[in-house]
Parts: structure tokens; C-alpha cells; sequence
């Protein structure tokens, strides 16, 4: 069984060590340090029975001056290779999504995604409803490009009886794949 819960400062290492082996995109660990400090209620971890952390998703709030409207930004999503396919990653997502609604007010989160990585397209396009806003040439260290994704989080205003925005998230174009 693994439960999903905040991480905390005590997670990072083992946080980091699932994004060595799952990710080809690292991190240094201060950069993992600088999101539990601004952020510490945007981050989720999957955690085994015996503590053991096989997924992770490392979250933030876009800190641009003046962005309008708020919005929270996924950095890193990853989950070991033997758990996956258990629907981990789709239960990081949601809680890292509503914790930037019930926290900042975020109207939608965005996203990069390598274009030849399939499987999270399909998770964050088919699964989780987000959609391809454009595409940034030369985004990873390799030279890949990435997608940039977004999805409004209006579900998450509803389900807490709030009020929904009053502006809409998606000003962008969507581009079809």
C-alpha cells in the first residue's frame, strides 16, 4: 500500500533519489531545499508502508512580478518504475493541484514535458485534461524541446465551494498533437 502525503524537509534526499533514477532532468539539492521552504505545502510524496518514497511531484507558485492570474507550476513529477501503472502519479498531480487552489487561489497549473516522452503526455493530456499551450524550442539540456502545458483548475474552486475566477486561466492558443 502506499499513501500520499506532504513531503517535508526529512523527504528531500529520498526525493532526489527518485528523480536520479526515474528522471534524465536533475536537480541539485538546494534547489529541492528552495521549494520545501517557499512552498512547503505544494510538494507531495508516495510513500510505502515501511517509508520507503517511490514518487514524488515538486511544486511551486510562478513568482513573476505582476503574473496575473496566480499560478502554480510543476517542476518534477517522478515515480519508480515498480509502481507505476497504480494511478501514483495522477494522486500526486490532483493533491499538488487543490493545495495550489486551497493555498494561493491558483486559477491553472502549467508544466514542460519532453514531446518524445508518450507516457506523460498521456497522463497529463488524456488523464488529467491539460493541454498543449506551446512548445519550447531547445528546453532541455540535450536540446530536446518541450511541451508547455496548462489546465485551469476550476474543479478544484467547485469542490471547495469557492468562488470561481472572475478572468480566464487560458489566454494562450492551444496547440493540437
Amino acid at each position: 500500500m502506499v499513501c500520499i502525503r506532504r513531503a517535508t524537509n526529512d523527504d528531500l534526499f529520498q526525493m532526489q533519489h527518485c528523480n536520479l533514477i526515474c528522471l534524465p532532468e536533475n536537480y541539485q539539492m538546494k534547489y529541492y531545499f528552495y521549494h520545501a521552504l517557499s512552498w512547503p505545502q505544494l510538494s507531495y510524496v508516495a510513500e510505502t508502508e515501511d517509508g520507503k518514497i517511490v514518487g514524488y511531484v515538486l511544486a511551486k507558485m510562478e513568482e513573476d512580478p505582476g503574473t496575473t492570474p496566480p499560478h502554480g507550476h510543476i517542476t518534477s513529477l517522478a515515480v519508480m518504475r515498480s509502481h507505476r501503472r497504480m494511478g501514483i502519479a495522477y494522486k500526486l498531480m490532483r493533491q499538488a493541484s487543490r493545495s495550489m487552489v486551497e493555498c494561493f487561489r491558483a486559477e491553472y497549473v502549467s508544466l514542460h514535458v519532453r514531446e518524445s516522452n508518450r507516457a506523460a503526455l498521456h497522463l497529463y493530456r488524456d488523464t488529467l485534461g491539460f493541454e498543449i499551450s506551446g512548445v519550447e524550442d531547445k528546453y532541455y539540456g540535450d536540446g530536446e524541446d518541450a511541451y508547455a502545458m496548462r489546465k485551469t483548475l476550476d474543479e478544484f474552486f467547485t469542490e471547495m465551494y469557492l468562488d470561481p475566477p472572475t478572468h480566464a486561466a487560458t489566454t494562450n492558443t492551444m496547440v493540437k498533437v
